[in-house]
């Protein structure tokens, strides 16, 4: 019999795409397409749900057809997507009453604001892990239900449902018989109670949220329907957010295990098992994965500006040659320089989380220029993913073993330079991953596990590619001097204590 082919499907911020993968996880074809975005208000962030499902069948045929392959050599389907962006549609019509409201969104800062000051914080992180944020789900849920006409009562009356990105997909492709999300895209909405594993009766209550919209909650690889969208009865068997994707797709299964994704910021996770590890950091506890009915967990924390950092001086300050030249000119920076630049610029993220903190170069003298401002905005990127990494080790001691390594992907993971300089700067060692489509690769994979192409879990992480390690080679002392260096840097641009 011909090898099974896993499709995954891979639903972003600004794109949706497709991959078609062998057993072996080795990319056949790849299909993608655009996604609008709206920006109705300052701060509003909108996507079109009926673009998202039209553009995910789209990418899903065109990469069977650019394969020459059939629908039926197509063991499984997997999906992945832009978590926190949610949408709220008919069940009987399937038309949105609003547009999908995107995580990037801010509309509801008041209702976090008053939910914080009427001191529920400290209950929503015991029961979700997550802090009072617009980023979340769960506010912007009940921001449609008491804005759009009619919606609450149509709510309240069971004619509506309501999900992320994925659930809606696999809505739509199945024919609306089957309305699901899995346990790392519940634990993103603000709603869902990580100790039980189910929705939140505290958190619906809170948000005046009917528990009738939600989807049911299954596990990573499990059975999400059939779609025939592509010309075949094919199977949904694995789904998961983008972050929990990445981190199946870097191995990352086992406690300890961590990866970094780096693009215009950073998104690290570090898991922690099946240990459920509060934050004492502000940092965020999350669904890493459920298979099996069994959730293991981890912490994450985000930077804001990391390769955006690089298109700043680039664009900013001129230096041609896109992220490649600023790389080229930030090597040739003098030795010991002392330039530190914390790229604040839309504020701190994890773990200072100051909104008000602005951008700022530190340490400049007359022999000071472009290359060693270059160099210290690549540097920034490893500062701040070691301030996640103490922050990490403090919350979950456990979790970090002696032979800790950070799997690193994104565009900036494309530099051997920078990994070097970022296992020198963290004292951690780093692996490049050789495939950087992670994020598709680990839905991929889940939906092997689901359709038992992969026999069981090591089976299935020994299908990513392989890695190459960077140790770290800067002496402790210098190393520990730049840290403190940035330590300073950062307490002089904080605006809160």
């Amino acid at each position: 019999m011909a090898e099974p082919l896993i499709l995954a499907l891979d639903q972003g911020t600004t794109s949706t795409r497709a991959i078609l993968f062998d057993a072996k996880g080795a990319p056949l074809a790849e299909a993608s397409r655009p996604l609008e975005q709206f920006y109705p208000a300052d701060g509003w962030v909108e996507h079109d749900a009926e673009e998202i499902y039209e553009a995910s069948v789209a990418v899903l045929r065109e990469a069977i057809a650019k394969a020459g392959r059939q629908a039926e050599e197509v063991a499984a389907i997997g999906i992945t997507n832009q978590r926190e962006t949610v949408v709220i549609w008919d069940k009987v019509t399937g038309k949105p009453i609003h547009r999908a409201i995107v995580w990037q969104d801010r509309r509801t800062a008041p209702t976090c604001e008053r939910l914080r000051a009427a001191g529920k914080e400290p209950l929503v992180t015991s029961i979700t892990g997550l802090l009072l944020d617009p980023y979340f789900s769960g506010t912007k849920i009940a921001w449609m239900l008491g804005e759009v006409e009619g919606a609450r009562s149509r709510a309240q009356a069971g004619e509506l449902l309501a999900g992320t990105m994925d659930a809606w997909v696999i809505w739509k492709l199945t024919g609306g018989a089957v309305h699901a999300t899995d346990a790392t895209n519940a634990s993103r909405t603000m709603l869902f109670d990580l100790k039980t594993q189910n929705w939140s009766s505290e958190m619906l209550e809170m948000l005046d949220i009917p528990a009738s919209l939600l989807p049911r909650v299954l596990d990573c690889a499990d059975d999400y329907g059939r779609t025939n969208v592509l010309g075949a009865s094919t199977p949904i068997r694995g789904v998961a957010g983008d972050q929990q994707a990445a981190l199946m797709g870097q191995g990352c299964v086992r406690a300890g295990e961590m990866k970094a994704t780096y693009g215009t910021g950073c998104f690290m996770l570090v898991n922690t098992g099946e240990h459920l590890a509060p934050s004492r950091s502000r940092l965020l506890t999350t669904v890493a994965a459920r298979l099996n009915g069994r959730a293991t967990y981890a912490l994450e924390g985000s930077i804001f500006i990391a390769g955006a950092a690089l298109q700043w001086v680039n664009e900013g300050l001129g230096v041609p040659g896109g992220g490649a030249g600023v790389e080229k000119l930030a090597q040739s920076a003098r030795e010991d320089h002392g330039v530190v630049l914390v790229p604040a610029f839309t504020g701190l993220g994890a773990p200072w989380w100051d909104a008000g903190a602005r951008g700022a170069l530190f340490g400049m003298t007359r022999d000071t220029g472009l290359a060693e401002i270059a160099q210290a905005a690549f540097d920034a990127c490893a500062l701040q993913t070691r301030d996640l990494i103490e922050a990490m080790r403090a919350d979950a001691p456990g979790a970090f073993g002696r032979d800790v390594e950070l799997r690193i992907d994104g565009g900036m993971s494309r530099s051997a330079w920078f990994s070097q300089r970022l296992a020198d700067l963290t004292g951690v060692a780093v692996g490049r991953a050789s495939y950087l489509e992670t994020t598709a690769l680990g839905a991929a994979l889940f939906a092997g596990l689901g359709a038992g192409v992969y026999p069981d879990l090591e089976a299935a992480i020994a299908a990513r590619p392989t890695t190459e390690r960077l140790e770290p080679a800067l002496n402790l002392h210098e190393r520990e001097a730049a840290y403190a260096r940035w330590l300073d840097a950062v307490a002089r641009v904080k605006t809160t204590a």
